[in-house]
Protein backbone atom coordinates (compact mmCIF):
# COMPACT_ATOMS: atom_id res chain seq x y z
CA UNK A 1 0.00 0.00 0.00
CA UNK A 2 2.87 1.89 0.79
CA UNK A 3 5.05 1.43 -2.10
CA UNK A 4 5.62 4.23 -5.02
CA UNK A 5 4.00 2.51 -7.49
CA UNK A 6 1.14 2.18 -5.60
CA UNK A 7 1.61 5.54 -4.84
CA UNK A 8 2.09 6.20 -8.33
CA UNK A 9 -1.34 4.23 -9.56
CA UNK A 10 -3.68 6.13 -6.92
CA UNK A 11 -2.41 9.59 -7.97
CA UNK A 12 -3.17 8.44 -11.67
CA UNK A 13 -6.65 7.82 -10.85
CA UNK A 14 -7.14 10.54 -8.78
CA UNK A 15 -5.74 12.99 -11.65
CA UNK A 16 -8.33 11.69 -13.73
CA UNK A 17 -11.19 12.68 -11.35
CA UNK A 18 -11.88 8.84 -10.07
CA UNK A 19 -11.72 8.28 -6.50
CA UNK A 20 -9.15 6.17 -4.95
CA UNK A 21 -8.73 3.37 -2.53
CA UNK A 22 -5.32 1.56 -1.65
CA UNK A 23 -5.82 -1.13 1.10
CA UNK A 24 -3.23 -3.57 3.02
CA UNK A 25 -4.29 -7.43 1.98
CA UNK A 26 -4.51 -9.71 5.76
CA UNK A 27 -1.68 -10.32 7.69
CA UNK A 28 0.33 -6.72 6.18
CA UNK A 29 1.62 -4.06 8.42
CA UNK A 30 -1.39 -3.72 11.05
CA UNK A 31 -4.29 -5.70 9.30
CA UNK A 32 -5.86 -8.28 10.71
CA UNK A 33 -5.38 -12.40 9.58
CA UNK A 34 -2.45 -14.08 8.32
CA UNK A 35 -1.14 -14.10 4.43
CA UNK A 36 -3.22 -17.00 2.69
CA UNK A 37 -1.38 -17.82 -0.50
CA UNK A 38 -3.39 -15.68 -2.67
CA UNK A 39 -6.83 -17.10 -1.35
CA UNK A 40 -7.86 -14.85 1.31
CA UNK A 41 -6.07 -11.90 -0.29
CA UNK A 42 -8.70 -12.41 -3.59
CA UNK A 43 -11.49 -12.18 -0.88
CA UNK A 44 -9.76 -8.72 0.46
CA UNK A 45 -10.03 -7.67 -2.85
CA UNK A 46 -13.19 -8.36 -3.10
CA UNK A 47 -14.40 -6.90 -0.13
CA UNK A 48 -12.62 -3.59 -1.23
CA UNK A 49 -14.76 -3.63 -4.46
CA UNK A 50 -17.80 -3.87 -2.77
CA UNK A 51 -16.78 -1.23 0.06
CA UNK A 52 -16.40 0.74 -2.89
CA UNK A 53 -19.06 0.15 -5.33
CA UNK A 54 -21.22 0.98 -2.18
CA UNK A 55 -19.50 4.35 -1.92
CA UNK A 56 -19.65 5.29 -5.25
CA UNK A 57 -23.12 7.05 -6.22
CA UNK A 58 -21.39 6.72 -9.86
CA UNK A 59 -18.66 6.51 -12.19
CA UNK A 60 -16.73 3.47 -13.57
CA UNK A 61 -14.81 0.90 -11.07
CA UNK A 62 -11.68 0.44 -11.94
CA UNK A 63 -9.18 -2.06 -10.58
CA UNK A 64 -5.25 -1.26 -10.51
CA UNK A 65 -2.40 -3.01 -8.48
CA UNK A 66 1.48 -3.80 -8.69
CA UNK A 67 3.38 -7.14 -8.78
CA UNK A 68 0.90 -9.65 -6.10
CA UNK A 69 -1.18 -6.89 -5.85
CA UNK A 70 -1.55 -6.82 -10.12
CA UNK A 71 -2.46 -10.61 -10.06
CA UNK A 72 -4.72 -10.62 -7.38
CA UNK A 73 -6.73 -7.08 -9.41
CA UNK A 74 -6.55 -9.92 -11.79
CA UNK A 75 -8.32 -12.34 -10.09
CA UNK A 76 -11.29 -10.37 -8.63
CA UNK A 77 -11.27 -8.35 -12.13
CA UNK A 78 -12.39 -11.82 -13.53
CA UNK A 79 -14.33 -12.68 -10.70
CA UNK A 80 -16.53 -9.27 -11.00
CA UNK A 81 -17.69 -6.95 -13.54
CA UNK A 82 -15.50 -3.68 -13.70
CA UNK A 83 -14.25 -0.96 -16.19
CA UNK A 84 -11.08 -1.38 -16.38
CA UNK A 85 -8.06 -3.20 -15.20
CA UNK A 86 -4.33 -1.78 -14.97
CA UNK A 87 -1.88 -4.39 -14.07
CA UNK A 88 1.62 -3.25 -13.02
CA UNK A 89 4.51 -6.20 -12.98
CA UNK A 90 1.78 -8.75 -12.26
CA UNK A 91 2.80 -11.88 -10.16
CA UNK A 92 0.96 -13.81 -12.56
CA UNK A 93 2.81 -17.05 -13.19
CA UNK A 94 2.63 -17.40 -9.39
CA UNK A 95 -1.03 -16.03 -8.40
CA UNK A 96 -3.01 -16.07 -11.35
CA UNK A 97 -2.27 -19.10 -13.84
CA UNK A 98 -5.13 -21.88 -14.01
CA UNK A 99 -7.54 -19.27 -14.18
CA UNK A 100 -10.98 -20.53 -16.01
CA UNK A 101 -12.21 -17.22 -17.48
CA UNK A 102 -10.12 -13.77 -17.56
CA UNK A 103 -11.00 -9.92 -17.26
CA UNK A 104 -13.60 -8.94 -19.47
CA UNK A 105 -12.77 -5.50 -19.81
CA UNK A 106 -10.12 -2.89 -20.73
CA UNK A 107 -7.09 -4.31 -19.36
CA UNK A 108 -3.38 -2.75 -19.81
CA UNK A 109 -0.52 -4.62 -18.31
CA UNK A 110 2.62 -2.83 -17.52
CA UNK A 111 6.21 -5.31 -17.33
CA UNK A 112 9.47 -3.77 -17.32
CA UNK A 113 12.30 -5.64 -18.93
CA UNK A 114 14.54 -5.57 -16.63
CA UNK A 115 11.96 -6.82 -14.07
CA UNK A 116 14.36 -8.92 -11.21
CA UNK A 117 10.95 -10.17 -9.22
CA UNK A 118 8.57 -10.76 -12.26
CA UNK A 119 10.24 -12.45 -15.48
CA UNK A 120 8.76 -10.59 -18.77
CA UNK A 121 9.37 -13.85 -20.60
CA UNK A 122 6.86 -15.39 -18.03
CA UNK A 123 3.91 -12.74 -18.26
CA UNK A 124 4.37 -12.44 -22.18
CA UNK A 125 3.99 -16.20 -22.50
CA UNK A 126 1.20 -15.32 -19.88
CA UNK A 127 -0.60 -12.88 -22.02
CA UNK A 128 0.22 -15.30 -24.99
CA UNK A 129 -2.35 -17.92 -23.47
CA UNK A 130 -5.00 -15.65 -23.47
CA UNK A 131 -7.76 -15.12 -25.91
CA UNK A 132 -8.33 -11.94 -26.85
CA UNK A 133 -5.97 -11.48 -23.75
CA UNK A 134 -5.16 -7.55 -22.33
CA UNK A 135 -2.62 -4.64 -24.16
CA UNK A 136 1.34 -5.52 -22.98
CA UNK A 137 3.26 -2.41 -22.53
CA UNK A 138 7.17 -3.83 -22.37
CA UNK A 139 9.46 -0.77 -20.75
CA UNK A 140 12.83 -1.24 -22.28
CA UNK A 141 15.43 -0.74 -19.16
CA UNK A 142 12.40 -0.46 -16.68
CA UNK A 143 13.30 -3.15 -13.42
CA UNK A 144 10.09 -4.18 -11.12
CA UNK A 145 9.85 -0.65 -9.08
CA UNK A 146 10.34 1.80 -11.96
CA UNK A 147 13.16 3.60 -10.65
CA UNK A 148 13.36 6.75 -12.31
CA UNK A 149 10.58 5.94 -14.26
CA UNK A 150 7.46 6.72 -12.00
CA UNK A 151 6.18 9.53 -14.08
CA UNK A 152 6.08 7.91 -17.30
CA UNK A 153 4.14 4.81 -15.94
CA UNK A 154 1.67 7.13 -14.16
CA UNK A 155 1.49 9.08 -17.99
CA UNK A 156 0.98 5.23 -19.73
CA UNK A 157 -1.74 4.58 -17.28
CA UNK A 158 -3.84 8.10 -17.79
CA UNK A 159 -3.38 8.05 -21.16
CA UNK A 160 -4.85 4.14 -21.41
CA UNK A 161 -7.97 4.83 -19.13
CA UNK A 162 -8.61 8.39 -21.14
CA UNK A 163 -8.48 6.85 -24.10
CA UNK A 164 -10.87 3.95 -22.84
Amino acid sequence: MHNKVAHTLARAFLRLGFESLRFNFRGTEASEGVYDNGVGELDDALAAMEWMRNRQTSGPLWLAGFSFGAAIAVRAAAAKDVDGLISVAPAVYRFASGMATQPQCPWLIVQGDEDELVAVDETIEWVNGLEPGPELLVLAGAEHFFHGRLVELRDIVMQFVADD
